[in-house]
């Protein structure tokens, strides 16, 4: 019998009014492993008014205060590292010693981050002269609607918890209905350390829930993660209300490789920077290689021998590297971006269609897939396939790789790589992304200033910056001392 859980509104458990319920599969054999509430319109209204309710004396807390209540919390959160780290690995398929683990430990860093940070939302005097004071305040925004995906649903959730918590906003969340399960525990920690309303938890489906959450009139801020294609919904429903938005959405990221860059580090970090322990079901994910025609082959090679060791299989057993696509729906997408790209004159160095038959053949298992000499223009090189599928694109002039680099309406992530820092720089700046790494594939920290350009996003995350520009409001005063 699946467990089952509760919503969090207003400081309590509760079901959905409408009495409806969601499976959570685990990915891994398709078996049904809890069920949460399927929440809708009523469930929406009753925590946004709460989350109102409470912003009213929320908002007056100071700010080093609420600083220590998330330091607090952060220590909990770490408490049950190895209990959240197998809830997460068993909702998402994530392997629990590449992924749910670290997502764990990264959702302390977050909440550490932002509880030591709360302190600086401070604003700054304006010199008009001695017979005038002029200054300005960092202000909350009010209640806000945030909704994150399923593919590391715990640190993205928390990220807003968080940065909505640090800057004196109220917080109403709607859960990925594929993986709610681990961002509710962490839910309830902060419910035993914060007032009732401050942060509330909706699960249900992003048609239902979400869309109701965008539009709701109490909500004053909205704050998403996820695919370009909703982001879009989001944007237009904070358009009806004028209302501010940030977004951190899809992307198609470029790692440009060098002829001096042709070594196994390189190769390592070509293959964290595609995040194929992820499955490749990461909006950062590296997945346009563009590699120097004079290194193309050899490199290639390389990839393709090291991804071959990586083992695919249970995601809570150790001594799994790579996990299992999130949903049937997801499985079937990359599925067919591959068996497009199966259709084009490239060559297939490794990995394709998933085997029918065989333990992988019992979940939903992708094995890694690398597609060579891909013209930029094909359809596996422009869309996002949030799958383990790397396409290799040859260059031989190095504003060209720029050039195709850019060649995109995605600009989240990219990645260099080249032993020439002057070569590294300019090329760092020349891409159009708002995330650049150089000689380095890793995943964001928190104080990097995080989001993307173009159809990538609006606002930052990650950072203080982040926070003031995207959950704060400047108000200016202005006093007459004469």
């Amino acid at each position: 019998m699946a467990s089952v859980s509760a919503m969090l509104i207003d400081g309590q458990a509760v079901e959905a009014q409408g009495g409806g319920v969601i499976d959570i599969e685990n990915p891994a054999d398709r078996s049904v492993i809890a069920q949460v509430p399927r929440g809708g319109d009523a469930d929406v209204d009753r925590a946004v008014r709460a989350a109102a309710k409470a912003f009213e004396s929320w908002r007056t807390v100071p700010a080093l205060q609420r600083g220590r209540l998330l330091l607090t919390i952060a220590d909990l959160v770490e408490a049950e590292t190895e209990a959240l780290a197998r809830t997460v690995a068993l909702e998402t398929g994530n392997a629990i010693r590449t992924q749910a683990r670290p997502e764990v430990r990264g959702t302390v860093d977050v909440i550490r981050y932002f509880g030591g940070v709360a302190g600086e939302t401070k604003g700054e005097t304006v010199p008009l002269g001695e017979h005038v004071l002029c200054y300005t305040r960092r202000e909350p925004i009010g209640v806000v609607g945030g909704i994150v995906p399923w593919n590391a649903p715990v640190v993205l959730g928390t990220l807003k918890i968080a940065m909505s918590v640090a800057a004196g906003n109220t917080l109403v969340l709607k859960a990925a209905e594929d993986a709610p399960l681990g961002l509710l525990r962490v839910a309830q920690i902060c419910a035993r350390h914060l007032p009732p309303g401050v942060i509330n938890l909706l699960t249900g489906y992003g048609e239902e829930a979400g869309a109701a959450l965008a539009r709701h009139p109490l909500v004053r801020k909205l704050s998403f993660t996820g695919s370009t294609e909703v982001g879009r919904l989001i944007m237009h429903a904070a358009a009806d209300r004028i209302v501010p938005v940030s977004l951190e959405l899809g992307g198609k990221s470029p790692a440009i490789v060098f002829p001096d860059a042709n070594d196994d580090k390189t190769v390592d970090g070509v293959i964290t920077g595609m995040r194929f322990t992820r499955q490749g079901q990461s909006c950062t994910a590296g997945s346009r290689l563009f590699l120097h025609r004079s290194i193309f082959d050899s490199f290639l090679d390389t990839l393709t021998a090291k991804l071959r060791t990586l083992k695919i299989g249970d995601p809570l057993d150790e001594t799994t590297d790579m996990g299992s696509i999130i949903n049937r729906k997801q499985f079937d997408r990359v599925c067919s971006y591959i068996e497009d790209g199966l259709r084009q004159p490239g060559r297939v160095l490794l990995g394709g269609l998933p085997p029918k038959a065989g333990p992988l053949a019992q979940g939903y298992f992708v094995e890694p897939t690398v597609f060579a000499d891909v013209r930029n223009d094909w359809r596996i090189a422009r869309e996002e396939i949030f799958g383990p599928v790397i396409v290799a694109i040859p260059w031989e002039d190095e504003a060209d790789a720029v050039r195709m680099a850019n060649d995109s309406h995605y600009g989240l992530a990219a990645y260099v790589w080249t032993n020439h820092l002057g070569k590294a720089l300019r090329t760092a700046h020349a891409i159009e992304s708002g995330w650049v790494q150089v000689n380095q594939g890793l995943g964001q920290f928190p104080g990097q200033s995080y989001g993307g350009y173009k159809q990538s996003g609006i606002g930052r995350e990650y950072s203080l910056e982040g926070m003031l520009d995207s959950f704060t409001q400047r108000k200016c005063v202005t006093v007459n001392l004469m």
